[in-house]
């Protein structure tokens, strides 16, 4: 275990939901003796797997089941996963928060782990104090904490109230502390869970660029859970994904972000058919869908991914400069461009196309479209609004850190001088 940091063999957790007894003396006895013999739980043998979408028949689930890996020193691992998937209860295994049900886990080095706003912290105590303190539960000489004691207060930005109790602080306010005291402080780990969304946006640029820094500049290993496949990207050189309590994949980044998109699109979403229409006589779509590059139905796509929209129509008559158009438009369906396209074909005519949206361009936020048929005189023959739901996703433009905020429909690179 020479350049391993973290070794996790054959663990599972299992949580009993409801009561904490099995509901009857005998069964409680009969648990407590397998347990002295060193058996395995007999109760545990029903639990299911946690998935919240599905009502189950037991009341103990697996919020982790029989999952292995291994993380190499100095490492930046981003685990990822829907709500549910067992990200936080695996980090509080690791660091050592609560004990894993079967199996083990295998840790060199001192672990700081900010898992919750909070987590570590005495109320009562002023932020001074919690520093000390947090230090000492690290295993730190008090010479050693106060060494990094200026930097810790510098980077939370709490000076003034560095001597007021913790008690009093914002959830803001505390989490710029914790973090500050968990990545200053020497530990060989840092885990960080989803926390950093209590701050502000330009404090989580400032973590990004520690754990950057902690991870490539001081050869840490760094465990970070986020829903913000941007930054998990910017940060990370590999990837856990998790699922209903199984390691879907554990890979390079990228190859894991884009499985999770993948497992999380909705086909149901972007596949269109119209029925036919009688009224419309000289022109009605068909069918309409939205696929990503390697033409599966989606809607969630990278934001370096290409979007194509195929779509099949009807021209029943011929009529000179017939028009097609696609238009793009967000959330509030203001429009973003129109693609348009004359066609001269008519008679009952079927026509099968597609169009291909630029990739890098389109800044990642929610969009749908608007699709129609129209002459040139702007008689409109068949039109369908607010049509599919596509979600670009950011996976590590610089812009990661803003995301949910408004910053345009589309990222243009431009020549900075």
């Amino acid at each position: 275990m020479s350049d391993i940091a973290i070794k996790v063999e054959n663990l599972s957790k299992a949580y009993q939901l409801g009561d904490f007894s099995t509901g009857t003396l005998s069964r409680d006895l009969e648990r407590w003796w397998a347990l002295m013999r060193g058996k395995e739980d007999p109760f545990l043998k029903i639990g299911e797997a946690n998935d919240r979408a599905v009502k189950g028949i037991s009341d103990v689930v697996w919020s982790l089941k029989d999952i292995s890996f291994d993380i190499e020193q100095g490492d930046a691992v981003g685990v990822i996963g829907r709500n549910g998937a067992g990200k936080s209860t695996l980090l509080k295994i690791l660091s050592r928060v609560t004990t894993p049900t079967v199996g083990s886990v295998k840790v060199k080095g001192r672990i700081a782990s900010l898992l919750e706003v909070g987590t570590g912290f005495h109320p009562d105590l002023t932020g001074r104090e919690n520093i000390f303190l947090n230090g000492a539960i690290l295993g730190m000489r008090k010479t050693e904490i106060k060494k990094h004691f200026d930097a810790i207060v510098d980077f939370a930005g709490v000076e003034r109230y560095i001597d007021t109790p913790v008690k009093r602080y914002s959830s803001g306010m505390y989490v710029r502390l914790a973090f500050a005291v968990a990545a200053h402080l020497e530990s060989e780990i840092l885990i960080v869970d989803e926390v950093l969304a209590v701050g502000d946006v330009e404090f989580q640029k400032k973590c990004l660029g520690k754990m950057n820094d902690v991870s490539k500049g001081e050869g840490r290993t760094v465990l970070f859970v986020s829903h913000n496949m941007g930054m998990i990207s910017q940060l990370c050189n590999k990837g856990i994904l998790l699922k209903n309590g199984n390691i879907i994949s554990y890979n390079q980044t990228q190859e894991v972000v884009a499985r999770y998109l993948a497992d999380n699109n909705d086909s149901s979403l972007n596949t269109f058919v119209f029925p036919a229409d009688q009224k419309k006589t000289v022109g009605q779509f068909l069918n309409f869908e939205i696929v990503n590059a390697e033409g599966a139905v989606a809607d969630k796509i990278s934001f370096d991914d290409s979007i194509r929209l195929n779509y099949r129509l009807q021209v029943k008559q011929y009529i000179p400069g017939i028009q097609i158009g696609i238009g793009l438009q967000d959330k509030l369906q203001n429009r973003i461009s129109t693609f348009t396209k004359e066609i001269n074909v008519g008679n009952g005519d079927i026509i099968e196309g597609s169009i291909k949206l630029p990739d890098s361009i389109i800044a990642p936020n929610n969009y749908n479209f608007v699709i129609a048929i129209w002459n040139k005189n702007g008689e409109v023959y068949d039109i369908h609004e607010n049509i599919g739901s596509v979600t670009i996703v950011d996976n590590g433009t610089d812009l990661s850190l803003y995301e949910g905020k408004d910053y345009g429909a589309v990222i243009l690179k431009a020549i900075w001088e």
